[in-house]
């Protein structure tokens, strides 16, 4: 059977249309800061049956509907697009981030995949007809699918949030995303189980086989088929074309991953997914062709997969609030629930084990995904379908102003701007080192209560083994004492000292920095802070030039 070119036509408009439609909506909702699926799912919204189909029937027909070669060609284009979302997922798993964080990660991990499992199982199993299914024969494997789809943590929502809060490299961070990466890998292996379940064509293996062979297959890729890659990328870097080649490499294996699924009874996606991560895993792949494949997915393929969602239901027409409500319930007691406990039993505080619970509960991708998935199957209706498109949306859209009512209170919040305080800024006379580093010690001391001999010393033993002079006029002469509070100071010389800084420049503003002895995270990640705000000597110029500690304030300026 062969496209018309009046079909061709159609086909082309609404692929530009619905590419169109993504990223305006998608950069719309960016500003807002929000993540961008957001925008392409509202897209599809709007140009599906929801508004388009509604407004404008003829028209919404002749381009997504009328032709059935056209549907068909679409639905080819989708399916290439989800699959390779879920390559590109993959390859973002981290597997020795994860056995870096250890237990406290497995633990996290498996508290916050098995409580919102239970849950969603829990519910859908013992009241299923408030889901809409009447079919007690099917009710096991739905209720496996609504734990399943509960479970699972949106990894690129959460590393977006985690940046957004700058807290990405923090501890907190770190186990977020490891758990995070854990929930994806077990909850696509419970999936992929579901769908053997369903009777997809398995080319009559049988579900015990089917299952036996997805576990083989997950296991020899991520054993011996990581180290086939490992010889093979470098030999491609030095053999072919760079990226050319090792792109041509990820696209193949995942395609070829994807099809031997596909073939066992499992979808495709699985393939890409498991063939993402073993490639992924690879110190031999570099982050400039990382982010080739990405951008290459995440700007042409994902916007037309989340488009088509908002093409395939009627969003009003099956909306049932009862239902949405149900769905968000379950979903934040499951998973924030999940993830507090995991990271208490892990020995956070309580504050921070509630900052990893809602960072948990973030949905997005992977939930539609497997949505879509189920209602292709007949497994779910569509007003589940639209019950967790929503659910999906406002987990991911809530998370972060949720995560950031328990960061203020956290010692991982903490920056430099929250620090500085108009007491503990003046300007020096002094013109050395050790009279600077004195003075900064004796005032700390006498506002915090300190001792002031002490902090001299500590100071001073370490800018003897190692200068804290930095570059562009700045000095951040630092150390970790017996405090619970982090406490900061800032002496400005117009004429500079010498603090043997990199570009052998003295220094103007000498920031001191005292921290807690048992928070070294939060005392490097306030160097990195102070650092990245004199990158270049316009702020300590500015400072320079400033006339009373009230213009020094202002030209920091504070949170």
């Amino acid at each position: 059977m062969k496209l018309t070119a009046n079909e061709i036509t159609f086909f082309l408009i609404g692929i530009a249309v619905m590419l169109l439609f993504a990223r305006v909506f998608g950069e719309i909702v960016r500003k807002l800061n929000q993540p961008f699926v957001i925008g392409e799912i509202i897209a599809g919204i709007i140009l599906g049956p929801t508004l388009l189909g509604t407004l404008f029937p003829e028209f919404f027909n002749s381009l997504f509907v009328a032709s059935e070669n056209v549907q068909i060609a679409q639905d080819g284009l989708i399916q290439i697009s989800v699959i390779l979302l879920l390559l590109v997922s993959g390859l973002e798993i981290d597997l020795a981030l994860v056995l870096k964080q250890g237990p406290a990660a497995v633990k996290t991990s498996l508290a916050s995949i098995i409580i919102p499992f239970a849950v969603g199982f829990g519910f859908a199993f013992l009241a299923p007809q408030f889901l809409g299914i009447e079919d007690s024969s099917s009710v096991l494997v739905f209720a496996l699918f609504i734990g399943t789809a509960l479970s699972i943590t949106a990894l690129p929502v959460v590393v977006k949030t985690l940046m957004d809060l700058n807290i990405f490299r923090s501890k907190i961070g770190s186990i977020i995303i490891s758990s995070a990466m854990v929930n994806d890998l077990i909850g696509w292996i419970i999936f992929s189980i579901i769908l053997s379940m369903i009777g997809t064509d398995g080319h009559g293996l049988g579900l015990g086989n089917v299952i036996i062979i997805t576990f083989v297959f997950i296991i020899f890729f991520l054993t011996i088929g990581k180290k086939i890659f490992d010889i093979i990328l470098p030999k491609l870097k030095k053999h072919t074309i760079v990226p050319g080649g090792i792109i041509n490499l990820v696209l193949i294996a995942g395609f070829l991953g994807s099809a031997f699924t596909e073939y066992i009874g499992i979808h495709a996606i699985f393939g890409a997914f498991i063939i993402g991560i073993a490639i992924g895993d690879s110190a031999h792949l570099d982050e400039k062709t990382r982010n080739i494949i990405h951008e290459f997915v995440t700007n042409i393929f994902a916007p037309l997969f989340f488009v088509s969602i908002g093409l395939r239901v009627n969003f009003l027409a099956n909306f049932d609030l009862l239902l949405v409500l149900i769905f968000l319930i379950l979903a934040f007691v499951g998973k924030v629930v999940g993830g507090y406990l995991g990271s208490k039993i892990s020995g956070f505080s309580r504050n921070d084990s509630m900052i990893i619970g809602f960072g948990m509960n973030s949905r997005g991708a992977m939930e539609i995904v497997l949505g879509t998935l189920a209602l292709q199957f007949g497994l779910i209706q569509e007003k589940v379908f639209v019950a967790l498109v929503i659910m999906a949306l406002f987990t991911s859209i809530s998370s972060a102003p949720l995560m950031n009512i328990f960061l203020r209170k956290s010692v991982h919040f903490i920056s430099f701007k929250k620090l500085i305080r108009k007491d503990l800024i003046y300007f020096t006379k002094s013109k050395s080192k050790t009279e600077v580093i004195k003075e900064l010690s004796e005032k700390i001391a006498a506002i915090q209560t300190l001792d002031s001999e002490l902090i001299f010393s500590e100071i001073l033993k370490r800018e003897v083994t190692q200068p804290t002079g930095i570059a562009n006029g700045l000095a951040i002469p630092h150390t970790k004492l017996n405090i619970k509070n982090s406490v900061v100071a800032i002496a400005i010389s117009k004429n500079g000292i010498d603090f043997s800084s990199f570009d052998n420049k003295p220094a103007n503003i000498i920031v001191m920095l005292l921290t807690p002895r048992t928070e070294n995270e939060i005392q490097l990640k306030l160097l990195a802070e102070i650092a990245s705000l004199f990158e270049t000597d316009e702020l300590t110029n500015e400072l320079c030039l400033s006339e009373s500690v009230d213009d020094a304030v202002m030209i920091i300026g504070t949170d």
